[in-house]
């Protein structure tokens, strides 16, 4: 008996150990901080990536964002200043590059100043940032009636039921809640989060595109499990809306580690074995799990190893000058399979540069558990 305890003891912490570099200890070619310093050091000189040619996108914010959060992890004050400088330059010389507040895809940009608020506490940031958040819930007097009646309900005007959403909403909201403290945004987020869970998560834990559109698009399905992501990580144990946002979660994580491919990605349509492997949707799943594993949402031994082999595919995207390929470009919706397999194919699109620095932010966070 001495002696089987004696093994046991002897065997724990290898097995242990084991658990633990799964996420860590990534050979030459793989490692997170290096691979983040060449994709955010790329955003330093890279061009605007524009909505409808006028305003900031959401892909460029959260590239943005993305830079700004590796700089502070790693303590890269040249990144952290260069970061600044260029959000000056917006503000003061290309103000009309600033998005207007009147779509769900406009109204995140504010989720960009509020981090800038939450690391320096430059009440400029803040005073820019929250009305972003603010009128996503502020019904405009030209409103439709459809958006008058989502709000009526007390969901956002700009409530459309597609999967991005949930990012895009999550987003903003979550970082208004971590600038001010108040519960109002969180609760937000969450019971919108709710909605759509409810309305279009189908039985194998995936996602439409939309309601009229029945495929499982990538970078679709990304921003859902990434808007979970970020909710989960922020909702106290006893907010009344986090156990289905979980049971969502972990229904949608189950499901994505049994289509991952023997390479370590999700293909462009994930349940299609003929179709491609697209980056910035398998980053944002890797980005989901890697967060999952470490939080303590998903089990070690059985997801610790899914998301080491989908981190050490993407970063064979990636090329020296830290521009990622195989990025699917900006995607409409559309009831037609073959228009997802025929989506171009973009290198550096901030699409998928963004999801890179979520997993590469994540996999250098430590753990909470």
């Amino acid at each position: 008996m001495i002696k089987k305890i004696f093994l046991f003891l002897l065997f724990l912490p290898i097995q242990f150990l084991s658990a633990q570099t799964d996420l860590a200890n990534f050979p030459t070619g793989a490692d997170p901080k290096e691979i983040g310093h060449r994709i955010a050091h790329r955003f330093i000189a890279g061009k605007h990536m524009l909505h409808a040619g006028k305003w900031i996108s959401y892909p460029e914010t959260f590239y943005w964002t993305g830079a700004i959060n590796y700089a502070h992890l790693t303590g890269d004050q040249e990144l952290m200043q260069a970061m600044e400088e260029r959000f000056s330059k917006l503000t003061v010389s290309e103000p009309q590059l600033l998005p207007i507040k009147n779509h769900v895809d406009l109204n995140m940009f504010g989720s960009l100043p509020l981090r800038l608020y939450q690391l320096t506490k430059e009440k400029s940031y803040l005073d820019l940032g929250l009305p972003y958040a603010d009128t996503q819930w502020e019904l405009p007097q030209n409103a439709s009636q459809e958006a008058k009646d989502w709000a009526q309900k007390g969901y956002s005007w700009q409530t459309r039921l597609w999967i991005d959403d949930m990012y895009m909403i999550t987003i903003v909201q979550a970082a208004a809640f971590k600038a001010t403290g108040k519960a109002e945004y969180l609760d937000r987020a969450a019971r919108e989060m709710v909605l759509y869970l409810d309305e279009l998560q189908r039985p194998n834990g995936l996602f439409y595109h939309a309601p009229d559109v029945p495929y499982y698009w990538g970078r679709g399905n990304g921003w859902m499990a990434a808007g979970m992501t970020e909710l989960l990580r922020m909702l106290p144990q006893d907010h009344p809306d986090r156990p289905r946002i979980l049971k969502g979660y972990l229904t949608m994580m189950k499901s994505l580690k049994k289509q991952q491919r023997k390479s370590g990605m999700w293909n462009q349509l994930i349940d299609q074995a003929d179709c491609w492997a697209e980056t910035s949707g398998s980053a944002m799943f890797a980005y989901a799990i890697i967060s999952g594993v470490k939080q303590g949402w998903l089990g070690e031994k059985q997801y610790g190893p899914v998301a080491r082999k989908a981190w050490l595919a993407l970063a064979k995207y990636v090329d020296d000058q830290g521009a990622v390929s195989e990025i699917c470009v900006g995607t409409n919706k559309k009831n037609d399979k073959q228009y997802y397999y025929d989506r171009p194919r973009h290198t550096g699109d901030y699409h998928g540069q963004a999801a890179y620095m979520w997993c590469v932010n994540a996999l250098l966070e430590g753990s909470t558990k």
